[in-house]
């Protein structure tokens, strides 16, 4: 009986710890689109969030207001998701901080490489001010950093207090 309490807390552990690394997506999604909207309000880096969101596929007036700045920041949330998952499924288990940054590095090739002639609007990198380029890869790796180490440290702290209950049940 208690065999199977212990496998059914498992299973809803894992499934909070998915969940959770999904809300760390999303979250980590709205703070790096918010982030790389102030930089680019700000002359750090040359093109908007919104260029590769909503204005490669529409030019609608709707999308140069604040409503646009809105569904970006959104649209980037649930697009981390999917980002964190990949994460979680292939590199939960590697707690160092120097995964989330290689990750972030990763991710920034993908976009600027792989995915850029998706994005009409972007000019591709040799096109880009250095500065610009500097700026968005030191976005990326906080990004990487954000989801990759948080990720990280929630499975190995699940997996520690698991052991300390395992610990505490088997001395009773």
């Amino acid at each position: 009986m208690e065999e199977k309490k212990l496998e059914q807390n498992k299973q809803e552990d894992s499934s909070t710890f998915l969940g959770r690394s999904m809300l760390t997506g999303f979250i980590g999604g709205i703070l790096a689109s918010l982030l790389g909207l102030f930089m680019y309000y700000f002359n750090f880096i040359e093109v908007s969030p919104k260029s590769y969101v909503i204005r490669s596929w529409t030019t609608a007036p709707w999308t140069d207001t604040w409503l646009g700045n809105v569904v970006t920041i959104l649209f980037i949330g649930l697009l981390s998701i999917g980002v964190a998952l990949l994460y979680y499924g292939i590199f939960k288990k590697i707690y160092s901080l120097w995964m989330g940054v290689a990750y972030g590095i990763l991710l920034w090739a993908i976009v600027f490489f792989v995915l850029q002639p998706i994005f009409s609007n972007v000019p591709s990198v040799p096109e880009m001010e250095i500065n610009s380029i500097v700026s968005s890869i030191c976005l990326y790796i906080l990004y990487g950093t954000f989801i990759g180490y948080s990720i990280s440290f929630d499975y190995y702290d699940r997996k520690l207090s698991s052991s300390n209950k395992e610990s505490k049940s088997q001395s009773s």
